[in-house]
């Protein structure tokens, strides 16, 4: 009787401490069937035992729960299974709003400022100091300030950004949003040529800049003539009296931004809000080969892409006012954007990082951000450093465990950094992020399974890979919480429908669930500004964008990125070969930082140029032992067969063909950048110029008998 009474006080112990009635039954079925007992010291220690078990069920790591059935992420739509939709939706209708009352990027900013009460919004600092705030409040006056300026310069439709990410970058997209002008960023890496292209074809009279320095590229292409239309440039920082002098004389009014919002104060006007078809940005992507092409984004296609990323948030990882990001990819493309609009729809704060990305780490540390953004190069970067930083065999094996030990958490569905592994072996790791990230998000590269699991370990956070183009408006796919799988790049997003269309020429049909990806929905945009025959390129008469990446439908319903539709070529003997895909197979060799993989018509096969890892790679080649410089070992030959034999060795394990593994290969010392004119902005290869600055070492390597 007493162990009837006894069940029954373990049962109401478990209801008290808020347990489900199936998790106190597990809790006294553990216990062996007790025999009549009176009140004695073994019942209270089987007491003790039953307190220390409800503790164990109530503080043991809980699985996250997915918002759908991870083997089921997506659904065909009409019965073709080529064409596929969110399993989020409830049907084929796609997302285009979350909220009624948020529908463009000036209505999810007010949102957030009546949800945070007027808290911080936008966070800098000075060096060596803590971060500054600025409020949701302030940021809406001087918008209001800086907008109404702006309109009494007699400003019409389109002003250029041209500055790094700063806090008053985000004040001046919000005075063109209050207004319904529309934003142009502008961003060195551009060259000057571009800049001219884009300044003149959305026929800009005010940009608004950092520094004079800045200031000074316009107003040369002023002075010379190529930018006629140019009347007045404003500045965040002190220009000097010759500046201002040398800008009289060719008729452009140079401002503080402080002289245009006293001047706004002077000539306040009313918010004049956007509705969702009109333009918010137009987003020029640098491409690889000619000029830039002006992406027209607007608020509807904002709403709709932020819209889908809080849908897919919501519950485990929705976004607060306590989240804070740290700003420092660029904001003059849509992944950053997209990731700031997201966190001010909730209140949330962004802080700025000091615009040297040497600084950043510190700037991560004193921020401790909640939310990070990063790109695959970052994360590369992070594993090399954990990796390079074991020192001996103990701390490998240890490290290793650890890792496995997570990973099978992971598995599971849990996510954490209170673990075990997480105090003994990772906390310096997360503390290097300050401590506090709960959720990061990759995007704009592929990303290696190996170092995506990996992380996901060792940072203790969820790590989402997500996928899409300027012309969708940020991403149109994204891995699903809970789903801690790797090798692909999640399932569409709500407020799309991702479809794989024929290539014949490289072999993939849609009926095997291959080909060009192509999106459809709210959030694509609205066509190339004043260029309708490349906007008829992008997108079809049914309003399909073709994004001109290759595609595949795994089982479960996600997308895999295989391929490239763009920079094929044929070999002597017939078979097509996608460089970039093999790219992305070499950069998993340990000594390869960066590959550019070439092929000629005329050969049967391909060659390649690599840039090593200097971190790793004098280490690497001082374990096969080779000695000499960076230089000397770029020059040497054994070792650039070593590396050679290493990539071709990853090359076999991830299944590429003969004909597709490079038969020689060129070391080059100095990293391919955005400066010396072989990367563009968003870091894609230009191809046709590295193919001319390599083309003695590319003939020559095609002139030896392999």
């Amino acid at each position: 009787m007493e162990a009837m009474q006894f069940q029954e006080w373990l049962r109401s112990l478990c209801s008290h401490v808020g347990l489900k009635v199936s998790e106190s039954e597990e809790v006294w079925s553990l216990l062996p069937s007790l025999p009549s007992l009176s009140l004695s010291t073994s019942l209270l220690s089987l007491g003790a035992l039953a307190s220390f078990t409800v503790y164990w069920l109530v503080t043991r790591p809980r699985p996250l729960r997915p918002p759908c059935d991870l083997q089921a992420q997506s659904v065909a739509v009409g019965g073709d299974p080529s064409c596929r939709r969110s399993a989020l939706l409830k049907d084929d209708t796609l997302l285009e709003f979350c909220y009624d009352e948020v529908k463009t990027a000036y209505t999810m900013f007010h949102r957030g400022l009546k949800i945070s009460g007027n808290g911080p919004c936008l966070g800098f600092r000075k060096p060596g100091q803590p971060y500054e705030w600025i409020s949701y409040l302030q940021v809406a006056q001087e918008a209001q300030w800086m907008g109404s300026g702006m309109l009494a310069k007699g400003c019409q439709k389109y002003i250029g950004v041209f500055s790094p990410n700063r806090p008053e970058w985000i004040i001046s997209e919000m005075a063109c949003y209050t207004y319904s002008m529309v934003l142009v960023p502008l961003y060195d890496t551009l060259g000057m040529e571009a800049m001219v292209h884009i300044l003149n074809l959305a026929e800009i009279t005010l940009v608004i800049c950092d520094r004079e320095q800045r200031a000074a590229c316009l107003l040369e292409c002023k002075e010379n003539g190529s930018t006629p239309n140019i009347s007045c440039l404003v500045l965040f920082t002190d220009f000097s009296q010759a500046f201002a002098e040398r800008a009289k004389k060719c008729e452009v009014e140079v401002l503080k931004r402080d002289q245009l919002m006293e001047l706004g104060r002077q000539n306040l006007k009313d918010p004049v809000p956007p509705q969702p078809e009109d333009l918010a940005v137009v987003c020029f992507t640098s491409g690889t080969t000619g000029k830039p092409k002006g992406a027209m984004i607007t608020h509807g296609n904002i709403a709709s892409n932020t819209s889908s990323v809080i849908k897919i948030l919501e519950g485990s990882f929705a976004i607060t006012q306590e989240d804070v990001s740290i700003s420092y990819l660029p904001l003059a493309h849509m992944f950053e954007r997209m990731i700031q609009l997201t966190m001010y729809c909730y209140g949330a704060r962004v802080g700025f990082f000091q615009g040297d990305i040497s600084l950043l780490m510190d700037d991560i540390k004193t921020l401790k951000p909640t939310l990070l953004p990063v790109v695959p190069r970052i994360l590369n970067r992070i594993y090399d450093k954990i990796q390079g930083s074991v020192s001996s065999p103990f701390k490998r094996l240890l490290l290793n465990y650890a890792v496995r030990r997570k990973q099978a958490e992971l598995r599971d569905g849990i996510v954490r950094n209170n673990s075990l592994w997480d105090k003994l072996v990772f906390n310096k790791i997360q503390a290097s992020l300050g401590g506090n990230v709960r959720f990061a998000l990759t995007a704009s590269a592929p990303i290696s399974p190996t170092v995506m699991s990996f992380l996901r370990a060792t940072l203790g956070c969820m790590i989402c890979e997500g996928y899409g183009q300027t012309e969708c408006t940020g991403g149109c796919t994204f891995s699903l919480i809970g789903d801690c799988s790797t090798g692909h790049v999640g399932a569409p997003v709500p407020c799309a429908m991702v479809k794989v269309e024929d290539i014949p020429e490289m072999n993939y049909y849609a009926k095997n669930g291959e080909g060009e990806i192509c999106v459809r929905g709210p959030s694509v945009f609205k066509g190339y500004l004043k260029d309708p025959e490349k906007t008829k390129e992008a997108l079809d008469s049914d309003g399909w964008l073709h994004t001109g990446d290759v595609g595949q439908w795994l089982p479960n319903g996600t997308l895999r990125i295989i391929d490239r539709k763009k920079h094929i070529f044929k070999l002597s003997q017939g078979e097509y070969v996608a460089p970039e895909k093999i790219e992305n197979v070499y950069l998993r060799s340990v000594p390869v930082l960066q590959v550019f993989v070439h092929g000629d018509s005329l050969q049967s096969y391909v060659v390649g140029i690599v840039v090593p890892d200097r971190e790793v790679f004098m280490d690497w080649a001082k374990e096969r032992g080779f000695v000499g410089s960076y230089a000397e070992l770029c020059q040497n030959p054994d070792v650039k067969s070593s590396v050679l034999e290493d990539m071709r060795a990853v090359g076999k394990e991830a299944g590429l063909k003969s004909f597709e593994q490079v038969k020689d290969l060129y070391l080059h010392p100095e990293m391919f950048s955005v400066a010396n004119g072989l990367l563009t902005p968003t870091l894609k290869s230009r191809r046709a110029d590295i193919r001319r600055v390599f083309q003695e070492e590319l003939s020559s390597m095609y002139k030896t008998t392999i």
